[in-house]
């Protein structure tokens, strides 16, 4: 089974990417807006017809079960949404949200099979799928007949060398992020960022101002609240935008 889509990032605000993967036609877009400053195209979330999607920050503490599709011949040597060449033997994969560059082992939960896959793709866009992995990592796992398998996926750290020179994947703690925060908008001006964030503690009880430079310039960054898992910060963010707080996102609070 083929992949059903490919993500290519955009980096200016509402430029729609028609994608054809499949013969189905896709719209894609990058939402570029002030909060998302300093951020690289494909940190920045995005829409593909019309569903928008949120990259992670932190891959910490990800674990997800679901069902793994696989893409290979028709994407091979095709770029992917990192900028890299799709190489359907190498052991690679396309999630939708989490960091470009994360490892994550995938447990094939109908077999028993497991391998380590790093990603570097968007996707895959249909419904109730997680993962698509490449030709490679699917024939590992057993997936390339049935096309799809329930898999759980567990991101690592990013691999190291160990005392053989071995390339070795080690598992992150389930927890090791305290607490999640939704970002809500980010400003250049530190007056208009506690201005926001006194409005969103009448709404929201608890909102505070950080902040952070980039390329030597000063942003004060608004988030709300203090979650203790990414499924309470999530349903907040889905909350705080339906007050119409559009484009905030999930962050990982030190």
């Amino acid at each position: 089974m083929a992949r059903m889509q490919k993500f290519k990032a955009v980096p200016v605000v509402c430029v729609l990417l028609l994608l054809t993967a499949c013969g189905g036609g896709y719209q894609t877009r990058v939402l570029d807006s002030p909060a998302t400053a300093g951020l690289k195209p494909h940190q920045k979330p995005y829409t593909v017809n019309g569903q928008r999607y949120q990259p992670l920050a932190s891959h910490h503490g990800f674990v997800q079960e679901g069902l793994a599709s696989w893409y290979g011949r028709k994407f091979h040597g095709r770029k992917t949404s990192n900028g890299e060449i799709y190489n359907m033997y190498a052991m690679t994969a396309a999630h939708k949200t989490l960091p470009l560059g994360t490892c994550v082992r995938v447990h094939n939960l109908a077999n028993g099979r497991q391998t380590v896959v790093r990603i570097n793709d968007r996707g895959p866009f249909v419904q109730g799928r997680i993962i698509d992995l490449s030709y490679s990592a699917a024939n590992k796992l057993g997936v390339v007949g049935p096309g799809t398998a329930p898999v759980k996926i567990v991101a690592l750290r990013y691999p190291e060398q160990d005392a053989g020179g071995r390339t070795v994947y080690r598992s992150i703690a389930r927890n090791p992020v305290s607490s999640y925060a939704v970002q809500v908008a980010s400003f250049s001006s530190g007056a208009n960022a506690q201005r926001l964030a006194e409005e969103l503690r009448s709404r929201f009880g608890a909102a505070s101002v950080y902040r952070s430079q980039v390329n030597g310039n000063d942003f004060f960054r608004v988030r709300v609240g203090k979650y203790a898992s990414l499924d309470a910060a999530e349903s907040a963010r889905l909350s705080i935008e339906g007050h119409g707080f559009n484009n905030c996102w999930v962050v990982a609070m030190d």
